[in-house]
């Protein structure tokens, strides 16, 4: 097990800037999720994490020792892709021990790792089996596995459940989260799923474009999102987003300009506001709650009945049409087309600024 910090990280392709100055820290043991759309870097840096990339700038320490000019086979990290990788004539066993006997272990230790490795993944009575005769979990298990055979400081997952269906997804993410448990090795994983990445990380990164966005635990990041970016990307389904304007503020409130949803009036809580600037207003969508009366509310039409049976989910427009999410706990008797008062629950909103960042409280 080893610590890993990322110090002013670069790493441009030719003339494209893929990594920009990324900064991060990550504790002994600690399971962090690398999260963002396709394209922001985040498997690019895992590759720079493990050797396979080399860094335009900047420096990469595991343990408290530089790696930068450490071969990927020397760092002391395993790595589990997308593609499971592994070797079709061989078996699971052959699989499991075929880098042991590159580094010329012996013999009775690879044969001690291989079993090990294969019971506590459950997979000790496929060893004889050929990939090609495995379902798609148990060749994932595999290419854990083998990575659990080398006992790494750190293990690198890539998107590794994206070849699964749904259903199995969730059942490895679960199985992932018990080896880190069992084992206690700092793992660092990449998806683009932020579901798996709220369920799984002691702490989230979130890239885009390059740049690491916001750092911290997962609820931390879904209830003080840094900015408009991150407060979509982190939740599901994503935040409302409703563009407005301030149109009045005393010392303890602020009226916020809706257009065709209406004006609230909402409590400051110490946000530096000036009146009509234009902000953006977002709220989760279990975050409208629905109200008896119009005052201090949007009112809003049902276009959508989504019935999820433990939930239900409300796509709904405004007047001149200006989507809204709803999300109501349990089974409705709503109907298409029925028209409803909502209104955000109060401290659970969120403002965001012309550059898009979160609105903080000022102290005075």
């Amino acid at each position: 097990m080893a610590s890993l910090t990322l110090e002013h990280i670069d790493k441009t392709f030719g003339t494209v800037e893929v990594i920009k100055d990324a900064n991060l820290e990550i504790a002994d043991g600690e399971f962090v999720v690398f999260v963002g759309p396709s394209g922001c870097g985040k498997s690019t840096l895992l590759r720079l994490i493990a050797g396979l990339e080399e860094a335009t700038a900047g420096d990469i320490r595991i343990g408290g020792e530089s790696v930068v000019r450490t071969a990927a086979a020397e760092r002391g990290v395993a790595m589990v892709f997308q593609s499971y990788a592994l070797y079709p004539h061989m078996t699971v066993r052959e699989n499991l021990s075929f880098g042991l006997e590159n580094m010329r272990m012996k013999k009775d230790d690879i044969a001690q790792r291989v079993d090990h490795a294969a019971k506590l993944l459950q997979i000790d009575k496929l060893l004889e089996r050929k990939p090609r005769q495995l379902s798609g979990g148990q060749r994932q298990r595999v290419a854990i596995g083998r990575a659990i055979t080398r006992d790494p400081k750190i293990f690198l997952f890539d998107e590794p459940l994206s070849n699964l269906d749904a259903e199995l997804r969730v059942l490895m993410r679960l199985e992932i989260a018990k080896l880190h448990n069992r084992l206690k090795n700092t793992m660092i994983y990449v998806t683009h799923d932020q579901v798996e990445a709220m369920t799984m990380a002691d702490r989230i990164v979130v890239l885009r474009g390059g740049v690491i966005e916001q750092v911290g635990k997962p609820l931390e990041l879904y209830n003080k999102p840094r900015n408009k970016f991150v407060a979509g990307f982190i939740g599901s389904p994503r935040m409302n987003f409703v563009p407005a304007k301030v149109a009045g503020i005393s010392d303890a409130r602020f009226d916020l300009d809706c257009g065709e949803l209406g004006t609230l009036t909402l409590p400051r809580s110490g946000l530096a506001l000036q009146e009509g600037q234009p902000v953006t207003f977002g709220i989760r969508p279990e975050d409208l709650v629905v109200a008896d009366a119009a005052s201090n509310a949007w009112t809003i039409k049902v276009d959508v009945l989504e019935q999820h049976g433990s939930n239900t989910y409300l796509h709904c427009t405004p007047p001149a049409g200006t989507g809204l999410l709803v999300h109501l706990p349990g089974q409705s008797e709503l109907k298409e087309g029925d028209r409803l008062y909502v209104r955000p629950l109060e401290g659970r909103w969120h403002v965001f600024g012309q550059d898009e960042q979160r609105l903080e409280p000022v102290a005075y």
